[in-house]
């Protein structure tokens, strides 16, 4: 009997969903930044064994809307967690007392479906195995946990029960992609993340939220040649294109640089980037602009 199901990984900003979902699949899939709201779409990963094959979806971090933007990262995450046949819910073992209540109300907002929630402390490898037995007693008062398991994304400890525990709760089902299938992201959206990651990664804190990133030209490799991708970094201010492009343009060809070489692993061939930054202002407030960067693909 082969098995398979949908699990979505719920949490809130920089609780690790991304580098799990990347752990699993054994590939950069998802894009991982120390900033907030780094993941805007939901993204789905495929862990197939020859036993079953589970679908995995990470999700925006959970947060309060501001914006457009916000809004419909928030309708991503309700989207994602309806029919799913478990959550993962990820909670920062390193958070703070004050932390720790304000993910109470995270929590809520997606277990409110029938789907069992498994909740995987994450991150604890950065904390004294003494503190963590008092926590798991605290957390197993806020929800019906299906199963609570410390686990290191980073690292890969524990990732294998986590799975055991996943396995626990898909059916028998269908192989719903082929072998070898580890996303169903289209290439052009993927190499737009890395785009974005290496510009969040270097860039100051108040510029990341308003950075987005459109592939204008995309031009397949012929008798030899390299790929030749144009794409433009949209910031929301003119004050913040400067900063994007660096004294003397260093600050882009960096990020240009960066993100070269894991697009051409990627791609697995020669890559042609070229970037531009343009100006958008209050972007994040522009539907139509929203889904022409979001679901140009």
């Amino acid at each position: 009997m082969f098995k398979s199901g949908f699990v979505a990984i719920c949490g809130r900003a920089n609780a690790g969903k991304s580098t799990l979902l990347n752990k699993i699949i054994g590939e950069k899939i998802s894009i991982v930044s120390s900033k907030p709201q780094t993941t805007r779409n939901s993204i789905l990963g495929v862990y197939t064994t020859n036993e079953y094959q589970i679908i995995l979806v990470d999700t925006p971090g959970i947060h309060r809307p501001r914006n457009s933007l916000g809004q419909r990262m928030e309708k991503s995450i309700k989207s994602a967690i309806i029919d799913v046949d478990a959550v993962i819910y990820m909670m920062d073992c390193t958070l703070s007392i004050h932390e720790r209540q304000e993910e109470e109300a995270a929590l809520k907002s997606v277990v409110r479906g029938d789907s069992p929630v498994i909740l995987a402390l994450n991150k604890v490898d950065k904390v004294d195995k003494e503190s963590l037995l008092p926590l798991i007693e605290r957390v197993q008062k806020l929800h019906n946990f299906a199963a609570i398991i410390p686990i290191s994304a980073q690292k890969g400890d524990n990732i294998n029960n986590l799975l055991t525990e996943i396995e626990k709760h898909i059916g028998e089902g269908p192989k719903y992609f082929p072998d070898g299938v580890l996303t169903d992201q289209p290439e052009r959206q993927i190499v737009r993340e890395i785009i974005r990651e290496k510009a969040l990664r270097l860039l100051n804190k108040e510029i990341p939220h308003g950075i987005a990133v459109e592939i204008e030209k995309w031009v397949e490799p012929s008798q030899g040649r390299s790929y030749a991708i144009h794409a433009a970094i949209y910031c929301e201010k003119q004050s913040h294109k400067g900063i994007v492009i660096g004294k003397g343009g260093e600050k882009l060809k960096q990020i240009g640089q960066n993100a070269r070489q894991n697009i051409e692993s990627l791609l697995g061939g020669k890559v042609y980037l070229e970037l531009w930054v343009r100006v958008k202002e209050d972007w994040r407030n522009k539907e139509s602009f929203i889904s022409s960067i979001m679901d140009d693909v």
